[in-house]
């Protein structure tokens, strides 16, 4: 382990320009995951450089508990110059919560493949449209590896999946549900439905409520933007519509909420098979 002191260096400089800007992140392939929990969750060899807070090891250290055993494994798995200890006014620098934890790693982007996302089993794929808030992509990733979905598809308008407050708001599951960004969501569609997975566009004027549709099947949801739902080109794309019943002058639900629904359907459907 080594000692960083200055805000000035270039190890620093680098993993604020990590935490704040998407074109960094994707210039050099890597992704910020701040906070003990979620930290010492991360794949140890997708660890680039683990920081930790003076405060944050002092802690860990009198506790004598699993989160330090967990530290230390992860640690332990790394080099010595890329374990990085920071005085607390310093790791506040690089840190993007009100109120930092003291640990924060630097790993590398994943990369999959739309055969990774559509999984070797019963394909159950979530496709994204243009959903820009942080807080609600993250939502979807942490429902999807709950439910059992293969992967997700999420065009270049969604929030950065790798963004620290959608990699914070999934709460560990960007390590584990595949994903990819795709440009031609029109195209993808088009292979998906050639894979036999029914692509299913949610929308309110649909013709089949969510608990009447066979979701049993290999199929995609499909959950549009926040304000506007789906393009007109993805629903005239997709070979079903699908949508969630909804009482009193509700016009719309929550995307996250929308794709929670979907999918917990879907794993009820498939539990009784």
């Amino acid at each position: 382990m080594r000692e960083i002191t200055s805000a000035s260096n270039e190890i620093i400089k680098a993993t604020v320009r990590y935490a704040t800007k998407a074109s960094a992140r994707k210039e050099d392939g890597v992704f910020v995951a701040e906070g003990t929990k979620l930290v010492t969750e991360a794949p140890s060899s997708s660890v680039r450089r683990l920081f930790v807070s003076d405060s944050c090891l002092l802690s860990l250290q009198k506790e004598k508990g699993k989160l330090l055993e967990a530290f230390e494994n992860l640690s332990g798995s790394l080099e010595a110059d890329d374990v990085i200890k920071l005085p607390d006014h310093i790791f506040e620098k690089i840190s993007t919560m009100k109120t930092p934890q003291g640990m924060l790693a630097v790993l590398d982007a994943p990369s999959f493949s739309e055969e990774d996302v559509c999984g070797k089993d019963v394909p159950l794929v979530l496709v994204l449209e243009d959903i820009q808030d942080p807080g609600n992509v993250g939502t979807v990733f942490r429902t999807a590896e709950a439910a059992g979905v293969s992967g997700i598809v999420l065009t270049p308008g969604c929030a950065d999946p790798l963004s620290p407050k959608v990699v914070r708001s999934s709460m560990g599951a960007i390590f584990r549900v595949h994903f990819v960004i795709e440009d031609d969501l029109s195209g993808c569609i088009q292979r998906l439905e050639e894979k036999g997975i029914t692509c299913y566009a949610a929308r309110l004027d649909a013709a089949e409520s969510y608990d009447k549709c066979d979701l049993t099947a290999p199929c995609a949801l499909l959950i549009g933007n926040e304000g506007n739902g789906l393009s007109k080109d993805v629903i005239d794309k997709a070979s079903k519509g699908i949508f969630i019943p909804m009482s009193g002058k509700t016009e719309s639900l929550n995307a996250a909420v929308s794709a929670s629904i979907l999918s917990y359907e879907a794993r009820r459907q498939r539990s009784n098979d």
